[in-house]
């Protein structure tokens, strides 16, 4: 019995050997691609050019791009080509991805694609067919399980022969909107055709430009795992409705005109992994039957109407590991059952109005961001967020939460890298040696709170770029060691600034560090201006107003190449401004306040000559640029008629000069009335006390402005002194004007002007 057991394995072995050797000779010897099928894909890599940008996205999505069609050669087997895949027994192309290839061209209705009947996955994502559209030849591939269209340029309309694909599993048409894809009506892409099909699992249409209604009848489509209708903002419906038999994982909505109230049928979602109806107009409250989702991992409702309590329905939802509620209407407290979820790494109920004190008190979570700012939370926080060693980002800004941190309490955060704890009643005490804590640390905004003393918190030497500590009482600094920050906001400590840092020597040693940005405006600051601020070739913010300086004007900044603000006002700045020794000083520089100082003597005419503004402008979609970067803008305050208004943003189009409340006399520069290189609008603000010219603007024709507008707002004293302070505010605030326009205004009378200078700040 044994003998022969033996020899059938020898029989077996010998057998499968010479199979494989077979099928070694046959694919090495053999080509399996069919000849005409060669001849249509060589056709089809010779309509395309190759362009690495038609695939830039692909980095975004970790996928390294690369010519695929160039190992496409005659008189080789295509199914050893990159791309290509044959089915082994007929040769026959099976499969053809060219995603991320570099392909640059359309795809016409004859293209030799359409020649490959056999083809059951196909992927062209990732190039660019700028103009191409989804022709009935799609609806050839009568084989066809996988198609993957996106992000590659497709226009026109969608042919209706797609959903004859009876055999399609996998429908991806996404990001396809930039072109003239748009506006495709959902029918023609979900007709109840393709809405019954039951092969289909996963369908990707985020961000085509659909628009109609989403379908409001009970979809069946049992297999379907994946729906994907991310940002098709003129797509509307309500919540689509799903029976009971459904093996849903993944529902991404996130489009701003679906709306209504949730049902209770979305209990009946008991697959569900990932929920995202984010950034629409959903409203009402949670409904309870959302505990039925056990299976949940994600769930995104930011950026809607809901409103209420925030249910107890956490106890059963136990893998969730991110929640967002931001941006919504809930109150009450925090439900109890959210201390249950232990395996949460993302929270962020931000921009609500829940109230009651911080519930964490546990240390099982493996968070790595909490965002609870923009809410009424009131107490301590808690001591169990500083046992969070994985946390990344805590954001608690613009609360009530009050207490003394004390920098050891953060010892344990050694992964964190943002700290928001502004617009609170916090103070801090430094204890221990907190030199070595969060060491990673790149930004802190501690600001408008309690914090008072010397500052000698000297945590992430090497990586802080962002520090905050505005409108406390901070008097002054043990040392400022950090290598790499850019930004340090220190304006209005109320307490002043001691003796440490008003001394010259103190500043200059801030200023070392050379910043992007320096506002020490409404502190105590002394003394000169330090002549190390020439070192800062990167500075583009320099803000000294509303301090005790007492220097002349300091020329030697314009050699600074990026410093764009520049403001001095409400200081002791005296003589005469003159003119500069460089042949063209402050290269960049579009604001300037000069405003109540003791300058006196002409104005500035070469300063006025440089002043520089982009309007920077996106003429698609109209997006205004302004000034710092997608975290951190800048911001001015500009003085009208008695009032501060504050520009909380600077828009790289807005321009202003400010020189009231000096003592300058004489003629208005005739260089500015050819301020060639100027688009955008600038404002000469002086006072009474200025003696000028004004009719000189009516010798400055139309064409001297080249589509500058230049608003001459004479604030006198004594015209409408009987106007109380918010009778000019809401006088001020009647009309918002946008500047950006070809009018030219400097007639006008001064209310009228004071109004169109305010409708810039409601940009």
């Amino acid at each position: 019995m044994m003998s022969r057991l033996l020899l059938l394995y020898f029989l077996f072995l010998l057998l499968s050997s010479q199979i494989l050797s077979s099928s070694f000779s046959f694919s090495n010897s053999t080509k399996l691609c069919p000849h005409h099928q060669t001849l249509a894909l060589l056709h089809l890599k010779q309509s395309f050019s190759i362009n690495n940008s038609s695939s830039l996205d692909c980095h975004a999505v970790g996928v390294t791009s690369y010519p695929k069609t160039e190992s496409w050669k005659k008189g080789s087997d295509c199914c050893s080509w990159d791309g290509v895949t044959c089915d082994w027994v007929t040769g026959h192309v099976i499969e053809l991805d060219l995603s991320c290839s570099w392909l640059f061209g359309t795809i016409h209705s004859n293209t030799t694609l359409f020649l490959l009947p056999h083809i059951q996955r196909l992927n062209l994502a990732f190039n660019n067919f700028s103009g191409s559209s989804i022709s009935v030849g799609f609806g050839r591939f009568s084989s066809l399980t996988h198609l993957n269209l996106s992000d590659s340029g497709f226009s026109g309309l969608i042919s209706p022969e797609i959903s004859h694909l009876s055999n399609l599993v996998s429908l991806d048409l996404s990001w396809n909107s930039d072109t003239e894809f748009a506006r495709i009506s959902i029918s023609s892409v979900f007709p109840n055709s393709l809405l019954n099909r039951s092969s289909l699992i996963s369908l990707h249409l985020s961000s085509c430009g659909l628009h109609g209604r989403f379908p409001d009848h009970d979809i069946h489509l049992p297999k379907l795992e994946v729906l994907n209708l991310w940002r098709n903002d003129d797509l509307s419906g309500n919540f689509p409705r799903f029976n009971e038999n459904n093996s849903l994982t993944e529902l991404y909505l996130s489009s701003k005109n679906f709306s209504g109230e949730l049902p209770a049928s979305i209990g009946n979602l008991k697959s569900l992994q990932t929920l995202d109806l984010s950034n629409c107009e959903f409203s009402g409250s949670i409904p309870a039957s959302l505990e039925n989702l056990t299976q949940i991992t994600s769930l995104n409702l930011n950026g809607n109407h809901f409103s209420g309590k925030i249910p107890n329905i956490f106890n059963n939802l136990r893998n969730l590991i991110s929640i967002g509620l931001s941006n919504n209407h809930f109150s009450g407290q925090f439900p109890p059952s959210i201390g249950n979820l232990t395996n949460l790494y993302y929270l962020d109920f931000s921009y609500n109005r829940l109230e009651g004190v911080i519930p964490f008190h546990v240390n099982e979570f493996y968070f790595q961001m909490i965002d609870l700012s923009m809410n009424e939370l009131h107490g301590s926080i808690p001591s169990s967020i500083f046992k969070l060693v994985n946390l990344r980002s805590l954001y608690l800004s613009s609360n009530n939460l009050s207490g003394i941190l004390e920098t050891s309490n953060f010892g344990k955060l050694r992964n964190l890298i943002n700290l928001y704890l502004s617009n609170n009643m916090l103070s801090l005490t430094t204890s221990g040696n907190s030199n070595c804590i969060l060491p990673k640390i790149e930004s802190i905004d501690l600001s408008n709170n309690k914090i008072s003393g010397v500052w000698s918190w000297n945590m992430g030497k090497d990586t802080l770029w962002y520090l905050n500590l505005s409108y406390n009482s901070i008097s002054g600094f043990e040392m400022l060691p950090w290598k790499n920050v850019g930004i340090l906001d220190l304006h209005s400590n109320f307490g002043g600034i001691s003796p440490l840092i008003c001394k010259v020597s103190s500043i200059e040693f801030l200023i070392w560090q050379c910043y992007r940005n320096l506002d020490f405006n409404d502190n105590r600051l002394e003394g000169l201006v330090p002549r190390s601020l020439i070192i800062c070739r990167k500075l583009e913010v320099l803000n000294l107003g509303n301090n005790k300086i007492n220097d002349t004007f300091p020329h030697w900044l314009g050699t600074l190449p990026e410093l764009q603000v520049l403001v001095l006002r409400s200081n002791s700045f005296h003589g005469h401004i003159g003119c500069s020794k460089l042949k063209s000083p402050f290269m960049s520089l579009r604001i300037i306040d000069l405003a109540h100082n003791d300058f006196e003597g002409d104005l500035p005419e070469m300063y006025l000559r440089s002043l520089k503004v982009t309007m920077n402008v996106d003429e698609d979609n109209m997006t205004r640029k302004y000034m710092g970067g997608n975290y951190y803008q800048d911001s001015v305050m500009v003085t009208i008629k008695g009032l501060e208004i504050e520009f909380v943003k600077i828009l790289n189009a807005f321009a202003t000069i400010d020189l009231s409340s000096n003592k300058f006399q004489g003629e208005i520069p005739q260089s500015i009335g050819n301020l060639n290189s100027l688009e955008g609008s600038i404002y000469l603000i002086t006072t009474l006390q200025d003696t000028f010219h004004r009719n000189q603007f009516d010798t400055f024709g139309n064409d001297s402005y080249n589509g500058t507008r230049v608003v001459w707002i004479s604030i006198v004293k004594e015209m409408h002194s009987d106007e109380t302070p918010s009778l000019q505010k809401k006088k001020m605030q009647s009309l918002k004007i946008n500047l950006i326009g070809n009018s030219c205004w400097w007639d006008m009378d001064v209310d009228w002007c004071m109004d169109c200078l305010l409708g810039v700040s409601f940009f």
